[in-house]
């Protein structure tokens, strides 16, 4: 083939795929996970712990973040994923493979709502969430970090699929961390993410993302 050549493309009408409905004025996205993801990032990026391990969150948020932090990505369905600084494996979120309080840095986003429904062929316990919950306070190191993602709003549970928390009950179930910050994306997703807004508003949302970053003081 001389350099003015190139092969050519033929059309195999057995091998069509379709694709008809993707034309829009805007590209459409998922708000809840690009947003919580995106504010994970930064926060490890100002961080810079010298290993983070995920539990269970977006997939997405675990390969990406390895680019400049060594993770460890668990979930109750092991992932099979193959890439350099990324470690995957199997974990329970309510029985966590860590000692107490050794976990300089760790993250659950938008799981714990769903632990103990069944949704994902976990047990059905309706105390699993807050049993999760007390796991990943116990791992925690002095000085180390939570970043812990969950739907906040008009507290309820739209069975089988999550759970929606008013943000105070979070603070609640976590009494040896404090509450560094949290930051959270509206009903109205077109506001962006509000940082530290007052839990009274949380409360008029009826489907919202909330970010929360937690820390248990240094011994």
């Amino acid at each position: 083939m001389n350099k003015t050549e190139r092969p050519e493309l033929s059309a195999d009408w057995s091998d069509r795929w379709a694709r008809l409905n993707d034309v829009s004025d805007q590209h459409p996205f998922d708000a809840h996970y690009v947003y919580h993801t995106a504010w994970a990032a930064r926060v490890l990026a100002d961080l810079r712990p010298s290993k983070h391990i995920d539990i269970s969150s977006c997939t997405y948020f675990a390969t990406l973040t390895s680019a400049f932090v060594p993770v460890e990505f668990y979930d109750y369905r092991p992932t099979p994923l193959s890439l350099s600084n990324l470690k995957s494996d199997a974990a329970d979120l309510c029985d966590l493979p860590f000692a107490n309080q050794s976990v300089e840095s760790i993250s659950c986003m938008h799981t714990i709502e769903h632990v103990g429904l069944g949704r994902y062929g976990d047990p059905m316990d309706a105390n699993g969430d807050k049993k999760a919950l007390l796991e990943l306070q116990r791992v925690v190191a002095p000085g180390g970090k939570l970043l812990m993602v969950v739907p906040v709003g008009k507290p309820r549970i739209q069975f089988n699929a999550h759970r929606i928390y008013a943000p105070q009950m979070i603070k609640d179930y976590l009494p040896q961390l404090s509450l560094s910050s949290w930051a959270m994306l509206p009903d109205d997703s077109s506001q962006g993410l509000l940082d530290n807004p007052s839990f009274e508003l949380a409360l008029q949302q009826r489907y919202a993302c909330g970010c929360f970053l937690f820390e248990r003081p240094a011994a």
